[in-house]
């Protein structure tokens, strides 16, 4: 006996999917307590680096150095560090990305100075200290990314050169914070700089695991 034939609706697979949402762009509003609360949580991080005496990477890095070296306002240095990455950034990323990055360089640095006038810490683990401040500054980062701005610095600079020069971004930014926790070791101690590493470790597992664009549909 032959068997039914089956229909065409039941012969082909199931090609229709729900469609996605489209992405929509964050209010003016949105961006600024976006800035506001990924700053706050970069800055605290930097307080918990500073009360440890540990180093990061980046433009940041080389502020610690100079902080630590010379006594200079962390805040301040930051900010002088950061003034001429902004060039490259008006070519690479565009005037929104860079004024919005200009922004958030600026309320870090108040936000690191004036901190320390609300918290205080009587005992900082610094294997803690450096878990999670490195965790701390990566989920801000994070907020900073989705609401299209950065803290600056090197990141700015390896794109610009991923542009111009076809070198890749993530290469020249490791490159660049592997010799600045190097020229830790003229500053801090080997176990600190060690240190430093893993909380460098931290702030990229952040965002690795939490930085999907295919997950998240706001800009």
């Amino acid at each position: 006996m032959p068997l039914p034939a089956m229909s065409s609706a039941a012969s082909k697979p199931e090609t229709s999917r729900t469609p996605l949402p489209r992405p929509s762009a964050h209010t003016p509003f949105e961006d600024v307590q976006g800035v506001l609360t990924g700053c706050l949580f970069a800055a605290l991080a930097l307080v918990m680096f500073r009360e440890s005496t540990l180093l990061t990477g980046g433009t940041t890095g080389l502020s610690f150095l100079l902080h630590y070296l010379n006594g200079w306002s962390l805040g301040a240095t930051l900010f002088v560090l950061n003034l001429p990455f902004y060039l490259f950034g008006l070519r690479v990323l565009g005037r929104a990305f860079t004024i919005k990055t200009f922004c958030a360089v600026g309320v870090l640095a108040v936000y690191t100075e004036t901190l320390p006038l609300l918290v205080s810490f009587d005992r900082l683990d610094p294997v803690f200290s450096s878990i999670m401040a490195g965790l701390l500054a990566g989920t801000g980062i994070l907020i900073l990314i989705r609401h299209g701005a950065s803290l600056g610095g090197v990141t700015i600079l390896a794109l610009y050169l991923q542009r111009r020069r076809g070198w890749r971004a993530g290469v020249v930014q490791m490159a660049c914070d592997c010799a600045i926790l190097s020229l830790g070791l003229l500053v801090v101690s080997v176990d600190r700089v060690a240190l430093s590493v893993l909380a460098a470790a931290a702030v990229n597992f952040v965002i690795a695991v939490n930085h999907r664009p295919d997950r998240y549909f706001g800009i």
